[in-house]
């Protein structure tokens, strides 16, 4: 998979409300170990959206990862312009932020919102656009990412599209590693 599809659960879905939360900090070293494991295995985009949560995330620790794999490239797509401008304002910044650093980003849309119609395009363009996905979702806990879920089942049926979903039993593996990591005094960022 070249170009991978980097999706998931929103902060608030996640009860993350800081980036000093250890919740934060095992998220983050699940998808750094995620996003490097793919890259070990050939991927060499990184395409996620701009929602607050593992997308946004996946951004940042794909950035991140660039000093390492200076091959990567990160691009964040919106779903339509002027996304996430109903935000905070510190919402607005972090978003903003993120676009200014990645290698490419772009709306789907180039109209404002208007109706979950962008929303189902968003979803066939990253399909289509993407030779599989990385989606942190628990089917046993739903979230928005359900509809993210539904599209791809939905699109494997005609197309061969690999997906690893990372559940809540794998983020809690996630999270005993990044204890015993940190216990040993390595960097777990």
């Amino acid at each position: 998979m070249q170009r991978v599809w980097i999706t998931g659960y929103r902060a608030y879905e996640l009860g993350v409300f800081s980036e000093k939360e250890p919740k934060f900090l095992v998220l983050q070293y699940a998808l750094k170990k995620l996003i490097t494991q793919a890259i070990d295995d050939g991927t060499t985009w990184v395409i996620t959206g701009g929602q607050m949560g593992i997308e946004q995330w996946a951004a940042q620790v794909g950035i991140d990862l660039k000093k390492d794999y200076p091959e990567l490239q990160v691009a964040m797509m919106t779903p339509f312009t002027h996304f996430g401008s109903q935000w905070k304002p510190d919402n607005q910044a972090k978003l903003a932020t993120l676009l200014s650093q990645v290698d490419f980003q772009a709306s789907v849309s180039t109209h404002d919102y208007t109706s979950p119609q962008q929303l189902r395009n968003y979803q066939e363009f990253m399909l289509s656009h993407t030779d599989g996905a990385i989606l942190v979702y628990d089917v046993d806990n739903e979230g928005k990412s359900r509809y993210d879920y539904n599209a791809i089942v939905k699109w494997q049926d005609k197309h061969d599209y690999p997906l690893q979903m990372i559940d809540f039993d794998q983020l809690q593996e996630f999270s005993y590693e990044f204890a015993e990591n940190s216990n040993k005094g390595f960097n777990s960022n």
